[in-house]
């Protein structure tokens, strides 16, 4: 079963490099930006001296990888430089192959917004995805963790944004001292970025309820039965009344919030409270719309 999980994430980040791989040669190259990262410095390499990304990837991010894999951790340097082969591979080729009639260009007069648009959605959902594997796409990623290691004070997502942000000024004097290539660029990251953490938080968010509640068992075993979670129970008083009480603690997966709801409308003395979480780790099993996905450990629920 770990064999399978395994060649089943190695498959994944294949096929993202390769949508990323494609992603750049209709929506990227066509239109004349830089993206952010170490991808961006390639883009304007090529774009000056032909020299493909393909190759300028390669060339910065293996003695990057090479650096991660003795510095930081050998398994995400392997998953991550298995991204950066395919992905520059798959640009190479792709090279080769005529997809002009594909590709998004603004030479016809259409907007310009929507080629660094359509390419900060595709990758923002790929770095998601790398992320859930535990790859990187490269890059600046490396280069934050590097000096993170060494540097274990200093922010990860400052030193990114600051990396990002020498990409987007050099644009503009690579680009004929425009201002447009700079806000591509600035668009193209604000997009990735948002598309990203967007999925980051809703793929394992969930809701907790506080309930507090004189008929703890009741409600416990409709949560048991019904929501197919459990649930923490904790003594308490009522710091106005003095009244002994019970107060539950419940995760539950979004979709089921509801119903959570429904039940706590049957006891007209209960009283809860929700809140949004961004991650649920251990003993959780997570499901969508009414069915049940992986789960993060193999058994149990809460």
């Amino acid at each position: 079963m770990l064999v399978l999980k395994k060649i089943w994430t190695y498959l994944t980040i294949v096929a993202i490099a390769m949508m990323a791989a494609v992603c750049y040669e209709l929506f990227v190259f066509p239109n004349q930006f830089a993206p952010s990262g170490l991808n961006g410095i390639c883009t304007m390499i090529q774009y000056v001296t032909g020299i493909s990304v393909g190759y300028m990837s390669l060339l910065i991010n293996i003695p990057l990888a090479v650096w991660v894999y003795f510095k930081v951790s050998k398994s995400l340097a392997v998953r991550s430089m298995l991204y950066v082969v395919v992905f520059s591979v798959g640009l190479l080729l792709l090279d080769k192959v005529d997809l002009s009639a594909f590709a998004y260009s603004t030479v016809n007069g259409t907007s310009r917004i929507l080629g660094p648009l359509t390419a900060g959605i595709v990758m923002g959902f790929a770095y998601y995805v790398l992320v859930k594997a535990s790859a990187f796409t490269g890059g600046t990623d490396f280069v934050s963790a590097i000096i993170h290691k060494s540097h274990p004070e200093q922010n990860m997502f400052s030193m990114i944004f600051l990396m990002n942000t020498a990409v987007a000024i050099a644009s503009y004097f690579v680009y004929g001292y425009q201002m447009e290539p700079v806000l591509m660029c600035i668009l193209y990251s604000f997009t990735s970025t948002t598309v990203g953490d967007h999925f980051m938080r809703t793929g394992r968010s969930a809701i907790r309820f506080e309930i507090v509640t004189d008929e703890p068992e009741e409600i416990s075993q409709e949560i048991i039965e019904q929501l197919g979670h459990s649930a923490t129970m904790v003594p308490a008083t009522g710091m106005y009344s003095g009244i002994a009480t019970h107060i539950l603690m419940c995760v539950v997966n979004r979709p089921q919030a509801a119903q959570l709801c429904a039940i706590l409308k049957k006891y007209p003395h209960t009283f809860a409270m929700m809140n949004p979480v961004n991650e649920v780790v251990g003993n959780f099993k997570h499901v969508s719309h009414g069915r049940e996905v992986q789960p993060i450990l193999d058994k149990g629920d809460m």
